[in-house]
Parts: C-alpha cells; structure tokens; sequence
C-alpha cells in the first residue's frame, strides 16, 4: 500500500511540474527549447577517406614477408616490404584512423598476384602494389588470407569505418616465367594503348606486358588452363566450378570474362560486407561492364545484409567510385576521349568519380576553392559526389611534392565539399622525394610510424590533420553541406556548412586566416541565439554576446559547433 502510494504521489508532482512548464512555455514565447540530438549519419557524399599501399603500411606479421620465392632484388622501392592485412587491423585496433576522423578505408587489392617479377627498365618489380592479378578467388600470402580480412572489415565497421575495396576489371598481371598468359579468348597482348580515342582506349593493353581483359567479349570462354591447374593442386578445382555454375545460373550470365571476374569480384561482398569499391583504370574498360559490376555487387550486399542482420551499419547503398585517370570536375559529368565520344560514367554504375582537378584548384584562395566546389555539389554533380585528393600512389604532380605545405594541404583537403581522400603519410607530411626511385616509386616509400614518435613537427602537424579531421566526421555538414560565407575581409575568412537530410540538421562555423590570440567576429542568425558555442580546435567553450564570439586562442583556425 505504500510503494502504491509513493508512485501515486510521483505521477501528481510529475503532471503539476509538466503543466507549469507548459504555461511557462505559452507566457514566455522567446524560451529555446532544448533540442532532441539525432545520431550523426554516415553519408557517402561526406566520408573522409583513407588510402593506403597495403604493402607500404604496417608490418603485422613478418612471418609472411616473403611468398613464391619473391627474393630477387629490385628496383627501389619496387619490391615488397612486408606490410600487410593485419598491419592494418592493428591501426584500427589502436585507433589511429578514428583519431584521424577517418570513417571509409580504401586499400590496394590484396587478391594473389604474380608470382614472378618483370624488369620494365625501372628495375625489377614485383606485384607490391596489387594490381596485377593472378587469382581473383585467393589472397596473396604476402597481404594474408581470408581469416585475417574478414578480422579487418568486421573490426573496422565495429570502429564505424566503412571499407572500400579495391577492384581491377581491366587487366590481369604481365606474363612472367611463372606467370603465363591467360589466352586470346580471355585477353588482348596488343595494341597498346594510344589514348587519344575511345577505341584505343578501352579496347588496347594499358601498356608493354599488361594483358587487357576483353570485357566486352560476349564470347563464352572455359577458364584457362592455369587456372584449373592451380585449383586443382589446391583441391578446390570442384569448389570453384560448383559455385560459378550456381552463378552463371542464378543469372542468366554467359561464361564471358568480364562474368567470370564480377563473380569473383563480388564474392567478397557476399562473403564479408565490403561496403564500396574503389574501380581501378575505370575508362579503359567499355562502360557497359560498369553496369553489370554495379548491378552484381548490389545484389551481393542486399544478400550480405539479410545473412547478418547484426552487422549491419546502416540503409545505405553499396557505393562505387571510378578511377576515370585525368577525370577533372571542369568537364561536368562526362568525360571526353577526345574524339568526340563523352562517356557520363555517374550514369554507368557509378555514385562517384575522383576528381583529378582539385590539387590545381588548391592552389588558389580558400573562397575560391570552397565556392566553385559547393556549386558544384549543389548544380553539375548533384544527387552524386566526388573524391578529392591531394595526393596520389601514381600522380607524379601532387599538391605538395615536397610537404612544405602540410597544414595548408589538410585544411583545403577536408574542408572542401565532396569525399577528402587522405593518401597515407598526407597526415605525417611523409617524404615524397627518395633517392633513387625512378617513376611513381617515389611516392610509395613506407609510412613514416618513426617520425610520427619522435618528430616534433611531424607530431605538430598530425594533431592538425587529426583535429581537422575529426571535425570532419562529426559534421557531415563540411562534405554535403550548403557553403555560406559569413566574412571575406582578406586575409580573414569566415564561412558556414549547414546540412539538412531528414530529421537530422547539421551546422558549423568555420574561421580561417584569423590572427593569433584574441578573435572576435560575428555568427550567423542560428549562433546567435545560443548562448555558448564550442570552438573545438583550440577546446574551449566561447560566449556568445550580441551575435557575437571573443576568444583568445594560439592558433589561426577555429572550429565552431553547438554546444549540446
């Protein structure tokens, strides 16, 4: 009778209390209500993403440096290095790509590549860097094995960080004394490729030694010999046949080359969640194929999805986007060969493109850069994205060959609108320029873990990219939002993000250029009305006083966000 009439006596002083702030409420119309946070989400148009050489990262297991007698010397840098899957999965563990803000990683393909190496006049090289397969169905031994992948991707979506696949269609690895070549039903040797046409463009081998997959054969092929010989002595020969009729089946699919690999392609989806791909040499393959891959690689995670229930992230999409080489924003939507033949690849399977443009339009002022490119989200690519990047594993030009200027690039990079790719080592300013390299080896040198520890100004500029860059991903707003600019007095500049997607509202005040120590300019009309704001890259909470911020800090940067 007591513990009845306690909770009794509860609900009357709950219901008094409830309708006195709701005549407060009608009397005082200028209260602020406390607003109900929504979870941020994750959309793709705003991730900030991580690109790393698998085999240049982080040695995990040294035990498996050293696979099918890869001990030739080589060339510098052409060789591998003993980074590898678990290297990753130990950063993750650590935490270092949440410190970064990092929310989507992308690493070279770590399927099996040739066993043999090949002399292009830049010295010995072996398939370090992933791209020349040899087996779609296995993982090279020098990355890991399965077990080790599906460790990764389960830990990085537990740490909310989706992962990108890398994925080669076009091509298979060169032909080596190990390594034949697969056949003229499933490959072309030559022409070469001249890329100046459509034509030899897509239809031609990318260069010497590279066979090109004759994607758009609708042929049927058996596979080829070396293929059946090596499944065979691995005793999975019926395996592989079970499935692949079980596929061809399901779909309706002709044993072409190009079904063949979407299958084993989209096998990982199916197997392990992978969430995106990133299409390597995508313009040298006919756009059709595109279609099919998308198509397939949809199905595969639609499928994953209903298998585990209790892994999945959230209801987005599978997500593509294509290495278009040279693709640049300035062309709109499609991309021109030259011979009058545009192709829009955004329509061809694809959500996104990389966009080759940015590190030329880093070059110039922040209300330059930031405008052109929220015109651009808001017109010629809405309802799809781009990927900007500052620095790449084969752009020989990048915005900072010699990381002079590696704060400057983590500010354009992340705060520009459209997917921030952070190339490893952009974060740490890690040496572009190592003697004795000759092509793209220069800018695959191993990450610079020592400097991170014991350099000063290394340490100085990782805070700045980490800082950046967690900003970034609490504020989907900074990659999707509506670019407004609050103040341009030179060399002051002022803007806000403001994002709107369903019941979810994203805000932000951004200040660059400021002066050290004592700031003080105006926020807009939403700001204004708050009390508080947090400026949250020098960690404090600023007053706000007649629409207005004060606050000393040491820094010429300031990040505001609501106070919750």
């Amino acid at each position: 009778m007591k513990k009845y009439t306690f909770y009794s006596l509860c609900m009357i002083l709950f219901l008094v209390s409830a309708c006195k702030k709701e005549n407060a409420k009608k009397n005082t119309p200028n209260i602020i209500e406390e607003e109900v946070t929504t979870p941020t989400p994750f959309l793709w148009e705003a991730s900030n993403m991580y690109f790393l050489l698998t085999d240049r990262f982080y040695n995990g297991d040294p035990s498996n440096d050293l696979q099918f007698d890869r001990s030739k010397k080589t060339g510098v840098l052409r060789g591998f290095e003993g980074g590898d899957i678990k290297g990753i999965t130990a950063k993750i563990k650590e935490g270092y790509f949440n410190e970064l803000g990092i929310n989507a990683l992308w690493f070279t393909p770590v399927v099996e590549q040739v066993h043999g190496a090949v002399d292009e006049g830049t010295g010995i090289t072996y398939g370090y860097h992933g791209y020349w397969a040899k087996d779609w169905t296995q993982l090279d031994p020098n990355f890991g094995t399965m077990e080790d992948l599906k460790t990764l991707v389960d830990l990085a979506h537990d740490h909310g960080i989706r992962v990108v696949m890398d994925v080669v269609l076009n091509h298979t690895g060169p032909v080596t004394d190990q390594d034949p070549f697969w056949g003229k039903e499933w490959a072309r040797e030559d022409p070469n490729c001249k890329f100046s046409t459509y034509e030899n463009t897509t239809a031609c081998s990318l260069v010497e030694n590279l066979p090109d997959i004759l994607t758009e054969s609708t042929i049927e092929v058996d596979l080829p010999q070396l293929l059946v010989e090596k499944w065979k002595s691995e005793e999975r020969y019926d395996q592989e046949i079970k499935e692949l009729n079980a596929f061809f089946a399901e779909n309706n699919y002709k044993k072409t080359p190009r079904n063949y690999i979407i299958k084993w392609l989209t096998d990982y989806i199916r197997e392990l969640g992978i969430d995106a791909y990133r299409v390597d040499t995508a313009k040298h393959v006919d756009e059709a194929s595109w279609v099919v891959l998308r198509a397939q690689a949809e199905k595969a995670f639609a499928a994953y999805k209903k298998e585990h229930p209790d892994k999945v992230l959230d209801d987005n999409d599978f997500f593509m986007l294509g290495e278009v080489y040279n693709y640049s924003v300035d062309g709109g939507r499609s991309f021109d060969f030259g011979d009058g033949t545009k192709v829009d690849y955004f329509a061809n399977g694809f959500d996104n493109l990389i966009n080759f443009q940015f590190k030329y339009d880093a070059q110039g002022d922040y209300h330059t850069l930031f405008t052109k490119y929220d015109s651009i989200n808001s017109n010629s690519h809405k309802g799809k994205s781009i990927t900007n990047y500052a620095t790449s594993h084969d752009d020989g030009q990048p915005f900072d060959i010699t990381r002079e200027k590696a704060k400057e690039t983590g500010t354009k990079l992340l705060l520009t609108p459209g997917i921030s790719q952070i190339y490893y080592g952009d974060e740490s300013a890690r040496n572009l320029i190592i003697e004795g390299t000759q092509g793209d080896a220069t800018l695959r040198s191993f990450m610079n873990w020592d400097d991170q520890k014991n350099s000063p100004k290394t340490k100085e500029i990782l805070e700045h990219w980490r800082k950046l860059g967690q900003f970034r991903a609490n504020h989907p707003a900074i990659g999707a939002g509506k670019h407004t600019v609050l103040s341009n007095n030179d060399p002051y500049y002022i803007f806000s993000r403001r994002l709107t997607k369903d019941e979810y509202t994203d805000h932000v005040i951004i200040g660059l250029n400021l002066p050290l120590g004592k700031k003080e300019f105006m926020v807009d009309d939403a700001f204004a009305k708050a009390d508080y704001l947090i400026e949250t890259y020098s960690k404090q909470k600023v007053r706000v006083i007649d629409g207005k911020v004060s606050f000393t800090s040491p820094f010429d940067i300031a990040l505001l966000e609501m106070d919750n």
